[in-house]
C-alpha cells in the first residue's frame, strides 16, 4: 500500500510546504553557477520561430470562468518574461522569471492537476504559457535543460491541429522550464495575445541558415493495466532555408501520456 504525504493526510500544511519548496528552489537559483537571463531589451531584428495557442478550451467540463481567470493569469506571467534576451551561455528558466508576478497584477484561480484531481487553485493554467515556449523553443538552436511533460492530460487538444508530446508543465519549486544558449548569437522572447490566441516569437540579432520544424509519428491510443495512454513520437527536422531542402531528421523522444478524459467510442486502442 503507497505510503500517503504528509500534506495529503493534513492538507492545511499545503500552502507551507508550497512556500517552503518555492524559497528553497529560488534561493538554489540564485546560488547556482548558471547564469540566468533577466535582462529585457529592445526587439531583435530576425524572426527566428513564432507559434501560437489557443486559449479557451471549452471543452475542458469544468466552469469557463476558470478558462477566462486562466488568460488573465497567462497575461500576469507572459510580462515577466516578455522581450527578455538569452545572451550566449545564458540560461531561460521559467520559474526564475515567474516569481516577479506579482508586479504585474494578482492572479485568480485557474485549474490544476493535483494528486490526479482537477482543481481550482490560484495561478492555475500558467503551463499553456510553457506549453508554448517549450514549442517554440524546439524550433531554435536553443539547448532544452529542463522540460517536464504532463503525467495525465486532463483534456483533449482546445486546437484540433496542435502537436502531441510537446508540452511542459512547469511547478515552482519542483519543476522548471529552462533552456540554454549554447550559440553565439542573442535570443528574444516576445508573447503577445489576441481575442483568442496566445503567440510566442524568438528573435535574433543574426539570420538562421536553417529552418527547424516539428512533427507528430506514430500516434496511438494503448491501453494498459486498465488506464489508457496516448503514445506519440516527436520528431525534428531541419531543412535549409533557401532550398528547402532536408538536412536532417532526427527523432526527439517518446512520449507517454496517461488520457484523463472519455474517448469517443469510435477510437482505436491498442491493448498492451
Amino acid at each position: 500500500m503507497k505510503r500517503k504525504r504528509l500534506t495529503q493526510i493534513f492538507p492545511l500544511l499545503i500552502p507551507i510546504r508550497i512556500w517552503q519548496r518555492n524559497l528553497f528552489y529560488q534561493i538554489g537559483l540564485y546560488l547556482d553557477k548558471n547564469k540566468y537571463a533577466k535582462t529585457v531589451g529592445d526587439f531583435l531584428p530576425y524572426e527566428i520561430a513564432k507559434e501560437k495557442t489557443f486559449m479557451i478550451n471549452e471543452e475542458s467540463g469544468y466552469d469557463i470562468i476558470y478558462q477566462k481567470n486562466k488568460v488573465d493569469n497567462l497575461k500576469i506571467t507572459s510580462m515577466t518574461m516578455n522581450k527578455i534576451l538569452i545572451y550566449p551561455n545564458e540560461t531561460f528558466s521559467f520559474c526564475y522569471l515567474s516569481k516577479n508576478s506579482k508586479k504585474y497584477g494578482k492572479y485568480k484561480e485557474g485549474l490544476v492537476l493535483i494528486d490526479g484531481h482537477i482543481v481550482p487553485r490560484i495561478g492555475g493554467g500558467i503551463c499553456h504559457l510553457s506549453n508554448l515556449l517549450y514549442y517554440t523553443f524546439l524550433h531554435t538552436p536553443l539547448t532544452i535543460v529542463e522540460r517536464h511533460g504532463h503525467k495525465i492530460k486532463s483534456f483533449p487538444n482546445p486546437d484540433k491541429n496542435s502537436l502531441d508530446g510537446v508540452d511542459a508543465t512547469i511547478s515552482s519549486g519542483w519543476l522548471d522550464l529552462k533552456v540554454r544558449n549554447d550559440t553565439n548569437n542573442i535570443y528574444q522572447i516576445v508573447i503577445d495575445f489576441d481575442d483568442d490566441y496566445m503567440y510566442a516569437k524568438i528573435l535574433s540579432d543574426n539570420n538562421l541558415n536553417k529552418k527547424i520544424s516539428i512533427i507528430n509519428d506514430n500516434f496511438k491510443y494503448i491501453k494498459k493495466n486498465n488506464k489508457i495512454y496516448e503514445s506519440v513520437e516527436v520528431i525534428k527536422i531541419i531543412k535549409d532555408k533557401k532550398s528547402n531542402k532536408e538536412i536532417k531528421r532526427q527523432k526527439l523522444y517518446d512520449e507517454v501520456i496517461e488520457v484523463g478524459y472519455e474517448l469517443p467510442k469510435d477510437v482505436k486502442v491498442e491493448e498492451m
